[in-house]
């Protein structure tokens, strides 16, 4: 958030649906907006998914961004409310998100890089299931995954497809990965592992041409995959605003004790 006592400018991005679009229009009359690469706080009109798509817009600015939710379950946003908007962006908290990056190999020697905020995934690409090797730091866990895939996800995404997956939700500040199967056939009683942020995830597609395999990092798929590696991007810092009563990490936390 900007330190001076002048009002910060302002850019609104905004989903693809009328009421988003008709927010946008009305803010923009309101307070004067901005394009994003003059703004010093994007507001993002919609849902996760048009949040998602205004992270990895804003990757090389890192410009903060204030979310307000007029998509369905709105995790990573704030109420929507036009009035008051300076004054809430004056007293919200930012909470800055590291996101994974993706180093993936084809099984025609093609290579991809890409980055995710949520989770990168494997995914059987037929009906019969994946056999993926993983390697943590190198060393061999799982010679012979049986699966519909498996996926890494950083904690602000252990509460999305990691944890319809049943892997672990992990607060924010616990400076770790969740490292969860998607439907494990063998090993059995595998559930998964928690790793330090600075681990390096290795995926070694054992039958690729019988059992194909893609992998996706948020919403960039990739068919084919050979070998997919996973680190942190510490290289890349994404700064998101909270309302003080809608805090992300308290958020998280609340995930915890669901009914």
């Amino acid at each position: 958030m900007p330190t001076s006592s002048s009002s910060p400018r302002l850019a609104f991005v905004a989903a693809a649906t009328p009421v988003a679009r008709a927010a946008r229009a009305a803010l923009e009359k309101r307070y004067a907006g901005v394009v994003p690469a003059q703004a010093d706080i994007i507001v993002a009109l919609g849902g996760d998914g048009l949040m998602l798509q205004a992270l990895h817009r804003n990757i090389r600015r890192r410009t903060p961004i204030f979310g307000m939710n007029l998509g369905t379950v709105g995790f990573l946003l704030n109420q929507y409310r036009a009035g008051g908007l300076i004054a809430r962006l004056k007293m919200a908290r930012e909470v800055t998100l590291t996101p994974l990056r993706m180093l993936a190999t084809t099984t025609r020697s093609q290579r991809h890089e890409v980055i995710a905020i949520n989770e990168i995934s494997l995914l059987r690409s037929s009906r019969q299931t994946a056999r993926i090797a993983v390697a943590v730091d190198g060393q061999m866990r799982l010679p012979d995954l049986h699966a519909d895939g498996v996926l890494v996800a950083t904690p602000a995404g252990s509460t999305a497809y990691n944890l319809s997956a049943h892997g672990p939700i992990i607060p924010l500040g616990a400076g770790l990965l969740a490292l969860t199967p998607i439907n494990a056939f063998r090993p059995r009683r595998w559930r998964g592992a928690l790793l330090p942020h600075q681990t390096k995830v290795e995926f070694t597609v054992l039958d690729p041409r019988k059992r194909p395999v893609a992998a996706a990092a948020d919403s960039v798929e990739i068919a084919n995959v050979a070998k997919v590696t996973v680190t942190e991007a510490t290289d890349i810092q994404l700064p998101l605003l909270f309302d003080p009563e809608h805090d992300l990490e308290e958020r998280i936390l609340k995930e915890q004790f669901a009914p």
